[in-house]
């Protein structure tokens, strides 16, 4: 027997679920892009990144034979780029290792690069019907109201009280749509500030609503200054050619392509720490000229202003010491390297 409130929020979303483009599909390639376009990124961002993707890469096996150039610069904009790294990598196992099949089993699909316990619970059971709960923030939330839970966001015992009240809650062979409609909730009406509770399928049953602390569920932990960084990028010039240097794999913006710099160091100038940049990067001189502008954007745990300049070499031909690799490029051929958002700016604006 299905509970009354697994029954009356199936009702909403079967009446009410947005038409998204990777909705009421059971193509678990379909269901496992958007899943990993969908991690820290909100709907409307990912629709249109989703829908090029598809086109561009329609299945496993096209992914997996595609370049990480020609992946990271699809991801482009979208941030995260891990995410595309790990999709990439992930498309290449399942070719090598499982014939081009997406694996059905969530432990399974676990193992492969970039899809954890959420992720892995959700392609199984919108994808394979397996019964399988998915806990994401979305759900935290919208479980932390319903069953009044104290317990702070981010800790072990919030998930623990999460995961067993929906584990009652979940009916079986049918997880795939209660994740959904549990994600719908969250994003439609259990929202994060200001939460519509006048609309929602299941006031009734909410404990948060009843006892009155809505506004006090989920707990939110304190949150820790977020740290301001100066930067400067070079523009190095070379017989009408510019230098990009592709970043490491691993940390952030990994394989993305870039103008090298780095932070600026208390004491120095914006011109003394590009050169000691450069030195350290490429170990070579740069003469640093006029300034080509100043870019500014936020990042998840920091937000960057970066100072960028025209440069041209003032020593030996440059060679990657922190980079996996340099080339000399043409302005026209900036726009086939993958970047990231402040770097894109820069190559248009040089363009």
């Amino acid at each position: 027997m299905i509970p009354p409130l697994t029954g009356q929020l199936l009702a909403w979303y079967h009446k009410n679920a947005r038409e998204l483009p990777w909705r009421f599909t059971f193509d678990p390639y379909a269901i496992l892009v958007s899943e990993v376009m969908l991690q820290q990124t909100r709907v409307d961002t990912v629709i249109p990144y989703y829908s090029r993707w598809m086109n561009r890469f329609p299945d496993v096996k096209s992914l997996a034979h595609a370049s990480e150039d020609e992946v990271l610069r699809a991801w482009e904009g979208l941030g995260y780029y891990s995410r595309a790294r790990n999709l990439h990598r992930a498309a290449q196992l399942i070719v090598q290792m499982h014939n081009g099949i997406i694996p059905a089993s969530a432990e399974t699909l676990k193992q492969l690069p970039g899809i954890g316990a959420y992720t892995a619970a959700a392609v199984a059971s919108i994808a394979f019907r397996e019964d399988e709960l998915a806990v994401d923030a979305n759900i935290r939330r919208v479980a932390s109201r319903l069953f009044d839970l104290p317990d702070p966001l981010g800790s072990p015992a919030l998930d623990t009280a999460a995961r067993s009240a929906l584990l009652v809650q979940m009916p079986p062979e049918n997880a795939g749509d209660f994740n959904q409609a549990l994600m719908e909730l969250g994003a439609c009406i259990c929202l994060p500030r200001q939460p519509l509770c006048s609309s929602c399928p299941v006031q009734a049953l909410c404990l948060a609503y009843r006892n009155g602390t809505t506004s006090e569920r989920p707990v939110k932990p304190g949150k820790p200054a977020i740290p301001h960084f100066q930067v400067t990028a070079a523009v190095i010039w070379q017989e009408g050619k510019v230098l990009l240097a592709k970043r490491p794999a691993s940390g952030l913006l990994g394989g993305m392509w870039e103008f090298p710099g780095g932070k600026i160091q208390p004491g120095e100038t914006r011109q003394q720490a590009l050169a000691r940049e450069i030195v350290e990067e490429l170990d070579t001189e740069i003469l640093v000229g006029e300034q080509i502008g100043v870019f500014k954007h936020a990042y998840t745990h920091y937000k960057v202003t970066l100072y960028a300049y025209h440069c041209r070499l003032d020593g030996k031909q440059p060679i990657a010491l922190a980079a996996q690799e340099i080339r000399w490029i043409t302005p026209a051929e900036l726009e086939q390297y993958p970047m990231g958002k402040i770097d894109r700016m820069i190559s248009q604006k040089i363009q």
